[in-house]
């Protein structure tokens, strides 16, 4: 018997020390955009092994949305990274005793949970082989919007309004928060954005919202009769095929 433990701690403890710390660097870009980062609040990232989905690291990516000249205006060479090391990032270290297949997921933008959208890939890790650079890039499609006004559930009396209008305002932004402005890089006069006036599950209006300031999207919406709405605010580039939706109910009263 203490032979047999003996021999079963020796095999343990020589498992052990062949276990290898393998460094494995994760990224979220926006799609034609840069990176998510923390002024943003970040992408969440979570490491799988792909086998039995045991999680082996979860994390926020931090840093800085990167080099605006290098990610958009240069041109892209094979083997020059778009990173460095201030760019937004999550470093994943993995203790490996073989090749493992995993499943790389990410969830962004982390804090804008109307914009939020999960992509995934898988890989390969060897043990002491370390993904580092730009490491492991996933795009992440979208734009975020957030409506302002009307607010969720609003009650808006009609009476106090001139002439039946309401005032739409929607603030939009690229999925890393880089800004949308007129003639700017990511140019509002290539962004169609719409409301989109819903009752009892009907579209039954639809109008363009006008770029007013940076990020900040407005129109006057005429409506006669009291009750409730829905309104959807969509953005889409037709350049690009990017989209971004957000939607609040309201209710118009007497």
């Amino acid at each position: 018997m203490k032979i047999f433990i003996g021999s079963l701690i020796a095999c343990l403890a020589l498992n052990f020390a062949q276990a290898t710390e393998t460094k494995l660097m994760v990224r979220a870009k926006a799609k034609d955009a840069k990176f998510i980062g923390t002024s943003i609040g970040g992408a969440y990232v979570v490491v799988k092994n792909k086998a039995n989905g045991s999680i082996l690291a979860e994390g926020t990516t931090t840093g800085s949305t990167g080099n605006t000249n290098t990610i958009m205006k240069e041109a892209h060479q094979r083997f020059r990274p778009l990173a460095d090391d201030k760019t937004a990032g999550f470093l994943a270290v993995l203790d490996l005793d073989a090749p493992l297949l995993i499943a790389i997921e990410v969830i962004a933008p982390f804090n804008q949970r109307q914009a939020q959208v999960q992509v995934s890939t898988e890989i390969w890790v060897i043990p002491g082989k370390h993904i580092m650079g730009d490491g492991i890039v996933l795009e992440i499609p979208g734009m975020v919007i957030d409506i302002l006004a009307p607010r969720t559930h609003q009650f808006i009396s009609k009476e106090q309004l001139q002439h039946s209008i309401v005032g739409i305002e929607a603030n939009i932004v690229m999925m890393c928060g880089c800004t949308i402005s007129k003639g700017g890089l990511w140019n509002s006069e290539d962004i169609e954005v719409k409301v989109l006036v819903s009752q009892k599950g009907q579209i039954i209006k639809e109008q363009e919202l006008e770029w007013a300031e940076n990020n900040l999207f407005r129109g006057d919406l005429s409506l006669e009769e009291v009750g409730t709405y829905e309104l959807v605010v969509y953005a889409y580039n037709e350049k690009t095929g990017n989209t971004g939706v957000d939607k609040v109910n309201f209710i118009l009263n007497k």
